[in-house]
């Protein structure tokens, strides 16, 4: 019988507490404890546990799976520790003493800096700067050491077409050399630097080379489509990210273009309804934005998706192939990166004390150790602290920071055309470009602040105008919908906006109204959304924008080409998205389904100079109905679809929700 009970939890809680969940404090030292008494299954009920003291036991090692979230100061004093890695699992961790542990050294110290991107105490001494520069400085250089070692002695002996037995090969040799060669630091943390270079190796194989990480979990188990409801375990790699729920009995989607009680009986039958109904079933359901890996998190929200370009294929030139089957997603305190095929998390990036709401892709050609360029994906990710994250995601390293706004940032997006400018639009009513350089070797950059764009209320959604992206940016605000020159010849540095754009509302024209979804069509058709129930309307830019008139602040009428029936909620921030490739608007609703629309029969009409405004509002051209979905044997509440969308050859959609839960359909 384990020595550890639900009753002694309780008693020995500081102060004594009568349930589990309100313990904050809990001292069990001095109880000859051994690994096998801490029981995962009781101690999962601690969820608010922020202290604990284990010192003066037995213990040799932690289990993997206490399911702490909230612990922030651990005191394992006195005990028989031999290893400390399984401590990852305690991603707040702040505090921490493992003292008089004969079995620990040096090593162990710098393993725990690493894993614990929060730690400030170890043993009682500040380590916050030492720790900055293990995490940083020292995986710099030894990722550039692990690169330089596969570039000069690995890289020619994989052939172009490869088999499974040459893979397995060149990586079992790849990983002894590099682990015997990579030598970096003082030799009494050269087993620190093993097991790190073997880590960065790993990581390197996986994600630069496309070869799978040699990983001691359990693969994820295959639905069957004849059971009624399934829960697919979680995986264990990177940092326990779960794909937690499938749909009951999956079936290719054929829904009809809209319900019932949302359409008029004069839209039962159009031309565009029956042009094109997309056949898509649900390939994957994830939840990997968890707080703290918990497996009981559907609360947190996802914003923000964007799918990775593809280095080799002239990504400026062709949209549709330009994008790879990954897809960088964010939401509370991670950003992940998703293989839309297998459903398979790829990377993920936490920062426990950020809520990320916006991510956006760049190619940058960077210059290698040996002077050679290569083109390399680099990933920003914001959100709440008004950070902007730097990530070099082949390398698996967040090589910098952009301290870019003292408030939130609700979105950011690279120019198509110069590739290190960012735009960072915040919550402090500024919309910020920066040029966040190019990392040298190193990773060693310098960014710069180019223009500040003056917002007359919160900027939600930004777009740069396709025809002229380094002359004009749109802006869907909480205010309205905004234009500024954003030309960088022209000296002023801090603008106010050039225009703002009238839109119908009942009887009259108005500017004010919450803009919280913005995204052009095509070169000129622009696609905004209004906080006013059902409200997205279809615009032309040339025709709205008067650009040969003088002077700032201007009132413009947004010549309207149509409006897109959709849902009567008046519920704000659900956002829209467009596939240009295949003149398709995507939006979710309040109620988990995605309303599409396939306009290429209007865009051709939309682009004369004459082209008159549709008549009457135009249907979806179907609504992918959310799936039948159990989590622990319930549905989930009210699901809200904050975002979709789709890759540019129109193969999959990626659908973000208000529950944790990120879909993945494939166009059948």
């Amino acid at each position: 019988m384990s020595k550890i009970t639900t009753e002694l939890l309780l008693e020995r809680a500081v102060p004594r507490s009568t349930r589990l969940r309100k313990i904050e404090t809990l001292n069990l030292s001095k109880l000859q404890l051994k690994t096998g008494d801490l029981d995962p299954r009781l101690f999962s009920r601690l969820r608010h546990l922020q202290k604990l003291d284990l010192s003066d036991n037995l213990l040799d090692k932690f289990p993997t799976s206490l399911t702490l979230p909230d612990l922030r100061v651990l005191n394992c004093n006195n005990n028989k520790l031999e290893d400390v890695t399984a401590l990852k699992q305690f991603p707040l961790l702040q505090e921490l003493t493992y003292e008089n542990n004969v079995n620990l050294t040096l090593n162990d110290d710098y393993k725990v800096m690493f894993l614990l991107q929060n730690l400030r105490l170890l043993n009682g001494k500040d380590i916050t700067k030492l720790a900055d520069h293990v995490r940083r400085v020292n995986s710099r250089k030894l990722t550039s050491k692990v690169t330089a070692h596969w570039e000069k002695f690995f890289r020619d002996k994989l052939p172009e077409k490869h088999t499974a037995e040459q893979v397995k090969s060149i990586k079992k040799k790849f990983l002894k050399s590099v682990q015997t060669n990579v030598v970096y630091g003082p030799s009494s943390l050269s087993e620190f630097t093993r097991w790190r270079v073997k880590m960065i190796a790993e990581e390197f194989l996986a994600c630069s080379l496309g070869l799978e990480l040699n990983s001691d979990t359990e693969p994820e188990e295959k639905t069957d489509e004849s059971e009624e409801e399934t829960t697919e375990s979680p995986r264990e790699a990177a940092e326990e990210v779960a794909q937690v729920v499938t749909p009951s009995k999956r079936k290719r989607n054929h829904s009809k273009s809209s319900s019932g009680k949302k359409r008029s009986k004069t839209q039962a039958n159009t031309k565009e309804e029956a042009a094109e109904d997309v056949s898509a079933e649900p390939l994957h359901f994830l939840q990997c934005h968890s707080k703290g890996n918990s497996r009981e998190d559907f609360k947190t929200q996802l914003w923000s998706c964007v799918f990775e370009p593809v280095l080799d294929s002239g990504a400026r030139k062709d949209p549709i192939v330009s994008s790879s089957r990954t897809v960088a997603t964010c939401g509370g305190e991670s950003v992940c990166l998703i293989d839309c095929e297998t459903g398979t998390v790829l990377k993920k990036y936490k920062v426990a004390t950020e809520e990320f709401f916006s991510v956006a892709w760049t190619t940058l050609t960077m210059v290698l150790s040996d002077s050679r360029k290569k083109a390399h994906n680099i990933l920003a990710a914001a959100g709440r602290r008004g950070i902007v994250k730097l990530i070099h995601v082949a390398a698996d390293f967040c090589y910098g920071e952009i301290k870019a706004h003292k408030k939130p940032i609700a979105t950011v997006c690279f120019s198509p055309t110069q590739e290190t400018h960012l735009f960072t639009a915040s919550y402090d009513k500024r919309i910020a470009l920066w040029d966040i350089g190019i990392p040298d070797c190193d990773y060693n950059f310098k960014a710069s602040q180019l223009l500040v764009l003056e917002t007359a209320s919160i900027p939600l959604r930004i777009a740069l105008v396709p025809t002229c992206p380094e002359q004009y940016l749109l802006a869907g605000c909480e205010g309205g919908c905004f234009a500024w020159n954003i030309k960088l010849d022209k000296g002023q540095k801090s603008r106010p906006f050039e225009a703002i754009f009238q839109f119908p509302d009942e009887e009259s024209m108005t500017t004010s109204h919450r803009v919280d979804g913005l995204a052009f069509l095509n070169d000129d058709v622009v696609v905004s959304k209004s906080s006013k129930p059902g409200c997205i309307y279809l615009w032309s830019w040339s025709r709205s924008f008067d650009a040969k008139g003088k002077g700032c602040q201007r009132t413009m009428s947004a010549v309207i080409l149509a409006e897109l029936e959709w849902s009567t909620t008046d519920m704000s921030y659900l956002t829209l998205s467009t596939c240009p490739a295949k003149d398709y608007v995507l939006c979710g609703d309040e109620m988990g389904s995605v309303w599409m629309y396939n306009l290429s029969s209007y865009t051709t009409a939309w682009g004369s100079a004459k082209g008159k405004r549709s008549e009457r509002r135009i249907p979806p051209t179907q609504i992918l109905k959310w799936p039948e979905l159990r989590v622990n044997g319930e549905q989930p509440a009210e699901i809200l679809v904050n975002n979709v969308v789709a890759d540019p050859a129109f193969t999959y959609l990626v659908v973000l929700t208000s529950v944790n839960i990120t879909a993945i359909w494939k166009k059948s």
